[in-house]
Formats: structure tokens, C-alpha cells, sequence
């Protein structure tokens, strides 16, 4: 009778072990997937953003370009037409957009509340960053998200500032600025500006889809992978337990079972290791033998 509860007592014994290292797996895969995810997350943004600053760079060395360079070529002939050419802002925007149409989820805009040209006037979102400018004149940069009909993008805003007293010649009153200006653009675009004041932003915006599916694949790569780890540890774990704890006991149960029911003939228990079970077997071969000293003593 003592007999028949052996294998379900042993199998409890593996059932609460793989519980336990169930219970072990699941917390140990849910934290690392956190962390895995933020970290994955973290790098794709970085990414984005890098992306985002690289565009900016390039607007403002073409910005330079054309001031140092473009600007004084067609300064004779701007005294008969107004060549929008000439205005770094204007040829920044061109060369990036561009690049449109090969990625026309990038976007680059020089954003301003009241600019000459009319497309590059701020919308409401682009007027809420201008304002945070104003807000804090002695921020370099200003960093976003928001939602468009592609996806997520990440945007990048730095302050644009008339820092160059000379700049105000065409842009203090339409009176002031020079006639082939306001033929062009009108007396009411692109006046009004004062020196050293945020009159508006440049605006770099990149997809973040893109980036953030790869990371996504990276986090489901490194869930498996993870999954596949604990896997094969919990069957080694089970064999390990089953090769060299559960049969053992079970067996030595077994034999303690039959002399406890008078049977002195069964068989030794033969273990040759000198681990726990090894000391185990040890011991109740000790005792059988005294048993059986016993037994024969009390025969006489």
C-alpha cells in the first residue's frame, strides 16, 4: 500500500520544481522584455533624432552656401528682379525637399509667423514651437512628437534669429526693403522683424515607423531567443532532477517499503556517488544491516 503513492509523490515533487521555475521564467521574461523594449525603443528614437539633426546640418550648410556664396553672384541682377535663389532659407528648403521625392515622409520647413515667402508660414503647430522660443530665449533646440497621416514622426525645431543688423534692411518696413522685394512678395509679407528675436523655427520632421518596427523585431528576436534559453534549461533542469533525485528516492522508497514489511532478502541498494543520495543510501544500508542483526538476535 505504501508502494502505490511513490510516483505521485514524485511527481508532485517535479510538478512544484517546474511551478516554481515557471513562475521564475515568466517574471524573468516579462522584466527582460521591459527592459529589452525600453532599451530597443530608446535606440530607435536615438536613432530618428540623429537622422533628424543630420537634415538640419545640412539645411544650415546650404544656408551658409548661399549667403557666402550665391547671394553675391546675383546681387546685379536682383537690382531689376527679386531672385528668391538668394535667400538661404529659401534654398535650403529647396534642396530638402528634394529629397522628397525619394522619402517624402521627411519634411523640412523654415516656419515663421510672418514670413516674405507665404509657404513658409507657421501653422498652428509650428506657431505653438515658435512661441516656446519666445518663452525661453536661451533654448538652442526643442525636441517633439506628434501624429501624422504616415505615422509618428519625430521633429526637431531650432530658433531662427535675425542676428545680423544688415538682414533689416529688407525686413524693418516694406518702405525700407528694396522694391524688387515687395513687387515680388507684397508690403505686407515679411516685415516687422526686430533683432535677436525668435521670428520663427527650423523644422526638421522624420518617420519614426520605420525605426520603431525594427525595433519591435529586434524585442520579438530577443523573446524567443530568451523563451528558447529557459526552454531548454527547464528540460535539462527535469532530466537532471529525474536522472539523479527522483528515480533514486523512488528506488530506495521502494526498498525501505519492503523491509519495513519483513522482506530482509531484497536486494542492496547500490549507489556509487558521494552526494546526498549517495549518503542517503549509505545510511539505510547502515540500518538495514542492524535490522537484520536485530532480527537474527531476537530469533535466538
Amino acid at each position: 500500500m505504501f508502494g502505490a503513492s511513490h510516483v505521485p509523490d514524485a511527481m508532485k515533487l517535479l510538478l512544484k520544481f517546474n511551478l516554481v521555475f515557471l513562475a521564475v521564467f515568466v517574471a524573468g521574461l516579462v522584466v527582460s522584455a521591459v527592459v529589452a523594449r525600453d532599451l530597443l525603443r530608446r535606440d530607435a528614437q536615438e536613432e530618428v533624432l540623429d537622422r533628424a539633426r543630420l537634415l538640419m546640418e545640412k539645411a544650415s550648410v546650404v544656408s551658409v552656401y548661399t549667403s557666402e556664396q550665391i547671394a553675391p553672384l546675383l546681387k546685379a541682377q536682383m537690382e531689376h528682379e527679386f531672385l528668391p535663389q538668394s535667400v538661404p532659407a529659401f534654398s535650403s528648403m529647396e534642396v530638402l525637399n528634394a529629397l522628397r521625392s525619394k522619402y517624402p515622409d521627411y519634411g523640412y520647413k523654415p516656419a515663421m509667423l510672418n514670413p516674405t515667402n507665404p509657404r513658409d508660414r507657421a501653422v498652428e503647430w509650428e506657431a505653438d514651437v515658435i512661441e516656446q522660443f519666445r518663452r525661453e530665449p536661451e533654448r538652442a533646440e526643442f525636441i517633439g512628437q506628434r501624429d501624422t497621416p504616415s505615422g509618428r514622426s519625430l521633429y526637431v525645431a531650432r530658433p531662427i534669429r535675425i542676428t545680423n543688423p544688415a538682414c533689416l534692411q529688407c525686413h524693418s518696413t516694406a518702405e525700407a526693403a528694396p522694391a524688387t522685394l515687395v513687387a515680388k512678395y507684397g508690403p505686407n509679407n515679411g516685415f516687422g522683424w526686430t533683432l535677436n528675436e525668435p521670428i520663427g523655427v527650423q523644422l526638421v520632421s522624420v518617420p519614426m515607423a520605420a525605426p520603431m518596427a525594427r525595433a519591435d523585431n529586434a524585442l520579438v528576436t530577443v523573446v524567443g531567443l530568451l523563451t528558447a534559453v529557459f526552454v531548454a534549461i527547464g528540460a535539462a533542469l527535469n532530466l537532471l532532477l529525474w536522472k539523479l533525485v527522483i528515480q533514486p528516492v523512488r528506488r530506495l522508497s521502494a526498498l525501505s517499503d519492503r523491509v519495513s514489511l519483513g522482506e530482509l532478502d531484497a536486494p542492496e541498494f547500490v549507489v556509487r556517488s558521494r552526494d546526498e543520495i549517495g549518503v542517503l543510501a549509505g545510511s539505510f544500508s547502515r540500518m538495514r544491516k542492524s535490522l537484520v542483526h536485530a532480527m537474527k538476535l531476537l530469533d535466538q
